[in-house]
């Protein structure tokens, strides 16, 4: 292969940057932060280099050594594709830190931090669809949705806020029979009314309190109590979820 069909197969670093200044820009002038901008193509980049590090180290692992040369040779070939795969992860781990690290909110990954207007929306978008293959569109208050989310991503560092969307998912799925029930008992088209203990059942914001009641209740009811939303409303889910207040 000559340098020429070499260069169609790759891009240069150069291009890479220009693709990534190009998406900037097109975003501000959409009313995109910047900021918010970065992180996003930062989750994007990471997304990219843990698919690959997936991807390449599921079983069986790194494909064995090309041709019949010798056990010393397919060793060999063995120990530097492994350590490719491994430094392939480090790669991800490092981009994942640099885009969830990269407002000036955030100084770690794993330490508690202000919610981003980017995360924000990452949650919204990630519980919209989740909610709708379960009920009905919600009509409430959208301040109010901001209020409960921002409660909720508090209970999270932002390295887990970066992989919510899939925990979510994850939740929806492990305890799918359940949701259906809660949210035909419950929900817009039960007897239930919309305002009332049961408000949040009605909102596309109740998938990520209930996950959130499933996994760190203690956290939750700190963060709720902190943002004075109404008590009831968290009753009145855990109640329906059927877990201890």
């Amino acid at each position: 292969m000559n340098t020429a069909d070499e260069g169609r197969h790759r891009l240069d670093a150069a291009s890479v940057l220009n693709a990534k200044s190009t998406l900037l820009q097109l975003l501000a002038r959409g009313g995109v932060y910047t900021g918010d901008a970065e992180e996003l193509i930062g989750l994007v980049e990471a997304g990219a280099l843990a698919g690959a590090y997936t991807e390449i180290g599921a079983p069986p692992g790194p494909r064995t050594a090309p041709g019949d040369k010798g056990e010393s040779y397919a060793a060999g070939w063995s120990d530097g594709a492994l350590a490719v795969v491994e430094e392939l992860g480090v790669l991800a781990e490092r981009a994942l830190v640099r885009a969830v690290t990269s407002g000036p909110s955030a100084e770690s990954p794993d330490e508690p931090s202000p919610v981003r207007r980017a995360e924000m929306e990452r949650a919204k978008v990630a519980i919209t669809p989740l909610y709708l293959s379960f009920a009905e569109v919600s009509d409430l208050d959208p301040e109010v949705t901001d209020q409960v989310l921002g409660a909720v991503l508090r209970t999270m560092s932002p390295r887990q806020r970066a992989g919510y969307p899939g925990r979510l998912t994850a939740f929806t799925e492990a305890h799918h029979t359940h949701l259906e029930r809660l949210y035909a008992e419950y929900g817009p088209g039960s007897p239930i009314a919309i305002h009332g203990r049961y408000s949040l059942v009605h909102s596309p914001t109740s998938v990520a309190v209930l996950e959130r009641l499933a996994a760190t209740p203690s956290a939750l009811h700190e963060e709720w109590d902190a943002a004075e939303l109404p008590p009831a409303w968290l009753d009145g889910l855990t109640t329906a979820w059927g877990s201890p207040a």
